[in-house]
């Protein structure tokens, strides 16, 4: 330390107590992470008292002491002589504040903005009489979620379900690190935009976590398109902050936003590609290509809804899917318990806070009881509208999704001002059923001119058409302050600038919306619309407002349309069997007639059709069959859907599922369906049942499915998802029946010693082990299949030659040589994985004369094609971002798979590929995601697979048992 910091320690009390928390944790060696997570407190709130920024709050230093194993009197003692300095500054800030003034840059200036301007959410129901201090520090209110990815290499979907990897779920940050373009999906109030704020507000600060190291030092431009799109054309760069209203616009230096991303050292976050219109979505698309191919080093996160494109929508340009999954048991508990603290700190009494510590535990159990109350709370949009209507109502909830808004409406617009007395705001008092009417007329406005904000102004000639039939609201204020009440009391609308209304949320727009449209008798225009799937809630939403005889009618139309449209056929069909459980009344000849058009889409055949069924609800469990008589690719998918939907019922259909299973099969699907249930309650029924548990391979989600292993032994194959020690991930393991162990989250690894202990160990996978530095623990181990993925940069190989049985090796992380020559692998491989984004070229592949298999995702040259062909023994080879221009003839390759970004080439493929017996395309991530196999007529006896193709043009050539698509259209038969 250097001598004016030691002069602060003993003149400020506030620097001494940061520094004895400083080495505290140093000596505790805990990483920010870890404290955060200990503590439960925020990033921001962490590093600030670690800094000394400012006085912590009691609370915060009480936690922080508990969780670094420290007295906290001494300390609360430094916190009160801080907060004694003048002003509650302390020495060093006054010191800071005499200092000559230096003029910060226009980069400080627009960082600051930003971090100001994202620093705090909307909360629904946070504080009920005063709507505009329901506000959340982002730093309080972010909860890192999971993030759900399909892994590089082999796709989902092959048709080869024992090839087929799950898919890989990591914490946001994990997800996130090293990637520079992501395209997130999320449903509504899932928390996509929480994200980008708290990216923008962290990069802005300075503050991102270790796990986006990469990521530090961008500058971020957060671009809502609900904003943009309604101003015209999208922007360039230097149009960024003016198109978002940013007061620094015209200070802005000529040149710096171009510069910004020219350098690389921007963090572009656009937010809700579902918020613009559909026919206008090929703009949007084209208008993010122009900005990648001018700016290719930039950050970009994308998000959107997860019907508004299709997946691999952005493939073409190297952007990662992610989705956003549902809030875990722990992730809603954790929610709760923030959404509890932030309201207690705006409460006005004692008594008031000491009821909102009951109301938290009450909730906290009632969720864990209740597992349909933990579906509907599994976004942080439910949770909080659950956890204020538990409060507002004492403990008493609603049961269902619509009477939840609908509880919600009420609770916002009217309740909560009646009890506590504010009875005329502002001069005006509307009754509940005047504020919906004058709501429902700006929600319906925006809905049908597909927007999601307003101009002031039409928000304002709105409200005005409405005032002459509404006499006794005209008779209080004009049409401004009429809109401005609305605005400030209700809680459902907001100014996001000063000439821009909105909704809280587009969910309570599409609410209102509907009852519009219903009240309206708009149900052409509903019909017209329900392919869109910016009108899909609005569709569910109003077949709950609807009477019987209207939701009857909304279905046969729903049914009609789609009967007479094969291009929307089972999307307006299961979008009427979805409706289905928002109606509180349903003609039974409707019902019958809905479930029969739903029953022609049963069974499902993939994962989205999965997700598909699984968003109707408990309601499609009776349709489901059960594994008699389905073929091999519906037995998963039927697994996956009754996993999803989740509750006792779907339980129950997945115990006798089990039981009615061949005693040879083990589902890979009905092994990972054990994160939607409990644990304990999952491996004794249904894991445990499985006559041969030796084809079971575990996957580890959660602590508590950590612990149910002790019901499973032995255990044979397990993949650990979460991170734990080394002695959690063995306890339960045998040293002599554990032939397979996948490590994804090896964050708390800082050895491999414990890996010997498993002496039948042959099959590991290592990924984001964050603290390893070699594989020195292994030598010697008869493994013969290693995968690493995700390794530090400084991370050593050396000991890979040390494997003398290996023959798979899996790399995916970055390699520190130029080629392969220098890889120090046994020279007996026999397969070889390699990633895109190794960084290493393929000259050195020939050392491997044994390799049978080899998988590459970087385009080859002509040298390295050559060299891949001198392979005496290569038999399969799979390949994406290739071009076959640059290929030469390999006869020894019998199985190739084709993970095409663009053209697949398939022309070329009978001229390089003369001898192939069997060819996978697999076309997810193609854009266009077509495939014309004519020109495989050439290869004589060729086995076919293709997947995600939305057109395959020339089956004509070939027998229908040549050809295998996935997902297996539906025909009039099928």
């Amino acid at each position: 330390m250097e001598k004016q910091d030691m002069e602060d320690v003993h003149e400020d009390p506030l620097a001494e107590l940061a520094l004895r928390l400083r080495t505290l944790r140093a000596q505790r060696g805990l990483q920010m992470g870890g404290l955060q997570q200990r503590t439960g407190l925020g990033r921001t709130t962490v590093s600030q008292a670690l800094n000394g920024q400012m006085v912590p709050s009691e609370a915060t230093l009480v936690a922080l002491a508990e969780a670094l194993g420290a007295d906290v009197e001494p300390m609360l003692a430094l916190r009160q002589a801080a907060a004694r300095m003048p002003q509650n500054l302390s020495l060093r800030a006054v010191r800071r504040s005499v200092r000559p003034t230096v003029q910060p840059s226009f980069e400080e200036r627009y960082l600051s903005y930003v971090a100001e301007r994202h620093s705090q959410l909307t909360v629904v129901g946070l504080d009920l009489s005063r709507p505009e201090r329901a506000r959340w520090p982002l730093d309080a209110a972010y909860l890192s979620l999971e993030l759900a990815e399909r892994p590089t290499g082999w796709p989902a979907g092959s048709g080869e379900a024992d090839d087929r990897p799950s898919v890989v779920v990591k914490r946001a940050e994990n997800a996130l690190a090293g990637c520079r373009r992501v395209l997130l999906r999320g449903l509504a109030g899932s928390g996509k935009t929480t994200l980008l704020q708290w990216l923008a507000v962290a990069a802005a600060h300075d503050e991102l976590p270790d796990e986006l190291t990469d990521w530090r030092g961008q500058i971020p431009f957060v671009l809502p398109l609900r904003t943009l799109v309604r101003r015209g054309p999208l922007p360039e760069p230097h149009d960024f902050l003016s198109a978002v209203g940013a007061p620094l616009a015209a200070s802005q230096p000529e040149g710096w936003a171009d510069e910004v991303l020219a350098k690389g050292e921007a963090l572009v976050l656009v937010d809700g590609i579902d918020e613009v219109p559909q026919g206008h979505r090929g703009a949007t698309r084209d208008w993010l290509e122009r900005l990648l191919a001018a700016y290719k080093d930039a950050h970009f996160v994308v998000t959107t809804r997860p019907s508004a494109v299709p997946e691999g929508w952005l493939a073409s340009s190297r952007f990662t899917e992610l989705s956003v999954r549902p809030m875990s048991a722990p992730d809603i508990g954790i929610f709760v318990g923030r959404w509890h603290a932030a309201a207690r700190q705006s409460a006005a009494t004692e008594a008031e806070r000491s009821q909102l510590h009951g109301l938290e535990a009450a909730l906290q159990m009632t969720v864990r009881a209740q597992r349909d109350l933990a579906q509907l709370s599994s976004t942080p949009l439910m949770c909080a509208l659950i956890c204020a209507l538990h409060r507002d109502r004492r403990g008493h909830l609603p049961h269902s999704r619509v009477e939840l808004y609908e509880a919600a409406l009420s609770m916002l617009l009217i309740r909560r001002d009646l009890e506590r007395s504010i009875e005329v705001p502002e001069g005006i008092q509307l009754t509940e059923h005047q504020s919906v009417q004058l709501l429902q007329r700006l929600a319906y406005w925006l809905i049908r001119n597909r927007q999601t904000e307003m101009d002031r102004a039409t928000a304002e000639a709105l409200v005005g058409d409405a005032l002459p039939a509404m006499q006794a609201v005209a008779e209080q204020g004009t049409a401004d302050q009429v809109l401005m009440h609305l605005v400030g009391r209700s809680g459902l609308l907001r100014q996001p600038t000063m000439d821009t209304i909105d909704f809280v949320h587009r969910t309570f727009q599409d609410y209102l919306g509907a009852k519009a449209a219903i009240e309206a008798h708009d149900f052409p225009l509903l019909v017209n619309n329900a392919h869109d799937d910016q009108w899909e809630d609005v569709i569910r939403m109003a077949v709950a407002h609807a009477r019987p005889a209207e939701s009857a009618d909304l279905l046969h139309r729903l049914i009609e349309r789609g009967d007479t449209e094969d291009g929307h056929r089972s999307r307006l069909h299961l979008l009427a069997a979805a409706s289905l459980q928002y109606a509180t009344e349903i003609d039974p000849d409707a019902r019958r007639l809905v479930e029969q058009r739903a029953r022609i889409l049963m069974p499902p055949r993939s994962q989205e059709e999965a997700e598909e069924l699984a968003a109707l609800g408990p309601g499609i469990l009776d349709l489901l069959p059960g594994p008699e008589n389905l073929e091999a690719d519906e037995v998963g998918p039927v697994i996956k859907t009754a996993a999803a939907i989740g509750g006792d019922h779907a339980y129950a259909f997945l115990r006798l599922f089990a039981q009615s299973l061949p005693p040879d099969s083990a589902p890979y699907d009905l092994v990972e369906g054990w994160e939607h249930f409990s644990a304990d309650e999952y491996a004794r029924d249904i894991l445990l049942s499985f006559p041969d548990r030796d084809r079971l391979t575990l996957t580890v989600h959660t602590r508590d499915q950590r612990s149910a292993l002790r019901f499973l032994k032995p255990i044979t194959s397990v993949t650990f998802r979460e991170a734990f020690a080394a002695d959690e991930i063995i306890e339960h393991l045998s040293d002599k029946h554990t032939h397979a162990l996948r490590i994804y989250e090896g964050q708390r690894l800082k050895g491999l010693k414990f890996i010997r202990e498993l002496s039948a160990l042959t099959e590991l996978a290592l990924s984001d082990c964050t603290k390893l530095t070699h594989i020195k623990d292994l030598a010697g181990l008869p493994l013969s299949n290693l995968s690493l993925m995700h390794l530090p940069d400084e991370f050593s190989f050396n000991a890979l030659d040390s494997l003398p049985e290996l023959t798979d090796l899996s790399l995916y992380t970055r390699l520190p040589w130029e080629s392969l020559a220098e890889l120090p692998a046994p020279e007996g491989l026999t397969s070889l994985s390699l990633g895109g984004w190794v960084g290493t070229r393929l000259a050195g592949v020939s050392r491997w004369q044994q390799l049978q298999d080899l998988v590459i995702n970087a385009a080859p040259d002509n040298e390295e094609w050559q060299e891949i062909a001198a392979l005496p023994h290569l038999a399969e080879l799979c390949i994406s971002d290739y071009d076959l221009n640059h290929a030469v003839p390999m006869p020894s390759i019998t199985y190739l798979r084709l993970l095409p970004t663009s053209d697949p080439q398939l022309e070329l493929v009978p001229n390089f590929f003369p001898n192939l017996e069997r060819i996978f395309i697999n076309c997810r991530g193609a854009q266009p995601d077509t495939a014309d196999i004519t020109p495989l007529r050439r290869i004589k006896g060729l086995q076919i697979s293709i997947s995600y193709a939305s057109n395959v043009t020339g089956l004509e050539g070939f027998t229908p048992a040549a050809v295998g698509l996935y997902p297996r259209p539906r025909t009039a038969g099928t």
